[in-house]
């Protein structure tokens, strides 16, 4: 190892403490909103009609719009979204585990797949949405139990009249590239609401 690979990962160990209480700050502030708010479920048509994906999105995370169930299922919250960007924050728990003792691919894919899908839906005008058509993730180092919070951080490449690309990047408190991944999606005109 040289002294400069050395000395960067000697900062990053002494950041690492710092940066996971702010991640664990920043989900405890989103948690209390959400809790607070609509809860867990699927929005009415009337709730996103003349809404774009950003303004869907930041409406979920506000909690006035009830966000997506499986979040609660494998214990992830949607943190940050902007213009082509959505940041989630999963906790690798026993639970996600396959028989070898690390997290399950699945639980990777799917924490990946949000934050790919959420970036594309944060650049939908009112009117048109979007479904994964290809979604390609490679994993590069195992997640153990000693990890306690990974971040997946998508953000779009391209966004077409009918196709949107994004990749994305799961990473831990420390830097620590966990997996990476790319989508494809098809982008449609929703039918009108009722």
């Amino acid at each position: 190892m040289t002294q400069a690979t050395q000395a960067n990962t000697s900062a990053q160990n002494e950041n690492t403490p710092n940066e996971l209480a702010a991640w664990l700050a920043d989900e405890a502030r989103v948690l209390a909103r959400l809790n607070a708010g609509a809860g867990p479920g699927v929005a009415r048509p009337d709730q996103l009609a003349g809404k774009t994906g950003l303004q869907t999105m930041q409406a979920m995370l506000d909690g006035e719009l009830p966000y997506a169930e499986i979040a609660q299922t494998l214990d992830f919250v949607l943190l940050d979204v902007g213009p082509g960007r959505a940041v989630f924050q999963g906790t690798p728990l026993q639970r996600h585990f396959n028989p070898m003792g690390s997290v399950h691919g699945g639980w990777f894919a799917t924490l990946l797949d949000s934050a790919l899908g959420c970036a594309v839906h944060t650049l939908m005008p009112p009117g048109r949405g979007y479904t994964t058509a290809e979604l390609g993730v490679n994993m590069v180092r195992a997640i153990t139990p000693k990890v306690q919070r990974v971040r997946a951080i998508g953000s779009v490449i391209h966004a077409g009249r009918q196709l949107a690309t994004a990749e994305a990047r799961l990473v831990g408190p420390d830097g620590t590239l966990f997996a990476h991944a790319t989508t494809t999606c098809l982008v449609f005109d929703l039918p009108p609401a009722r």
